[in-house]
């Protein structure tokens, strides 16, 4: 979907000046498109700058990623952009650094693991403008119908709450959807659980580490090779489907994110969530989503781009995004104003994650590479014949050619 909102040119005068702004559609119907949501935001930003008007397109996430991609390469490049990755084009020096056109008391309102993950060699270039974690969620009434009274914290447990699960005739008794949708979260989810992750503390790729190799071990030996995934292969499985079968009440457990949350209780689905189990406990740390919001170099304006900028990230601007389309603020202080507000409760247990998130190593330009990679190959990690450590290590070494080429 393409949505023009806003100024129709510099027809208004020679001080004037137009900004394009290319952005994501956040919803899921033309109901809740986000082309409403900057229709209105751009309305109350022009009527108080004049001299300054904003043209926003809004693509679906399907094509969002391409449509910029193509502008940029055709010299085009639009002065802002809201989409899912900044690392290639700030290794190009195409964009402004978040400093070079946000106010400093902008600047310093962002969440600091969201700040820190915009950053390309210690300089923010992403700046975060909508985020999300991952809770473990299940499904109160088949938890009850199996006779668990409480939510798993380690994986031990949710092994045995699984088998009850499937004892009681659950298609999933846990959803596991490592098909090429999004397969890089929901591993993720489990690398993290097992205290591991895709990079190492110094901020290389360790994909087939120890602790890498144990967790994926474990999935394929104690939930997939046990007959707990439900009938469809985990590489066939993606996202998506794994969510529409949770909320038609067919799934026992799997992780998910706020907008499941809504769609699983307007089906009538008696949903829990907890933190993801751990090896030994809830796992320290959850993943978390970010996604970015960029300024172009190639037309100038950086004083009216920041301006308009400031305006997006005002808490009262952050906190009508984030209630509209079941998101967590990126900024401090809207963080804060959510937390306190009991409309926004059902939220509060992902806000709550948020300070204990680790993101995508987004700020590599290799990254778009592996998780491609991943999405494509780790399925093949709990098949049968599979095998996690060779698969890992494929992955690694890919990993690592694809970190050397970029730099």
């Amino acid at each position: 979907m393409t949505a023009v909102l806003g100024g129709c040119g510099l027809g208004g005068g020679s001080d004037e000046v137009t900004l394009r702004l290319v952005a994501a559609d956040y919803g899921d119907s033309k109901a809740n498109s986000s082309q409403g949501y900057w229709a209105a935001l751009v309305k109350d930003y022009e009527a108080k700058h004049p001299n300054v008007k904003i043209d926003v397109t809004v693509y679906s996430w399907n094509d969002v990623d391409r449509k910029v991609k193509e502008l940029v390469a055709a010299g085009d490049a639009p002065d802002m952009a809201q989409i899912g990755a900044y690392a290639d084009y700030a290794a190009k020096d195409l964009l402004y650094q978040a400093g070079e056109v946000l106010s400093i008391p902008v600047q310093g309102d962002f969440a600091p693991q969201l700040a820190q993950a915009g950053e390309v060699s210690g300089v923010q270039y992403g700046m975060p403008f909508a985020a999300s974690t991952r809770l473990l969620f299940y499904n109160k009434a088949l938890f009850a119908k199996a006779g668990i009274s409480t939510a798993p914290t380690t994986w031990e447990e949710l092994a045995d709450d699984a088998k009850a699960l499937e004892a009681e005739g659950v298609k999933y008794p846990y959803a596991l959807p490592l098909g090429p949708e999004e397969a890089q979260a929901e591993t993720m989810q489990w690398l993290l659980s097992g205290e591991g992750g895709y990079a190492g503390t110094i901020g290389t790729y360790d994909i087939d580490s120890a602790q890498n190799v144990e967790t994926f071990d474990w999935l394929k030996n104690e939930l997939v090779g046990k007959g707990l995934t439900g009938p469809v292969a985990p590489g066939s499985l993606n996202r998506a489907a794994a969510f529409t079968a949770f909320a038609a009440g067919d799934v026992g457990m799997l992780n998910g994110h706020p907008s499941l949350m809504k769609a699983a209780t307007k089906k009538g689905v008696q949903v829990g969530m907890v933190p993801m189990p751990g090896v030994k406990g809830p796992s320290s740390s959850v993943m978390g989503v970010a996604d970015w919001m960029t300024a172009f170099k190639k037309n100038g304006h950086s004083e009216e781009i920041g301006s308009f900028l400031d305006f997006v990230y005002d808490e009262k601007n952050v906190l009508t995004f984030s209630r509209e389309y079941d998101l967590l603020p990126v900024t401090d202080s809207a963080s804060d104003a959510m937390g306190a507000a009991a409309r926004d409760k059902d939220l509060k247990p992902f806000l709550d994650e948020l300070p204990v998130s680790t993101l995508y190593p987004v700020g590599k330009t290799s990254w778009a590479t592996v998780s491609a990679a991943v999405k494509k190959r780790i399925g093949q990690a709990v098949t049968p014949t599979g095998n996690p450590s060779g698969v890992l290590a494929q992955l690694e070494a890919m990993a690592s050619s694809a970190d050397a080429a970029a730099q």
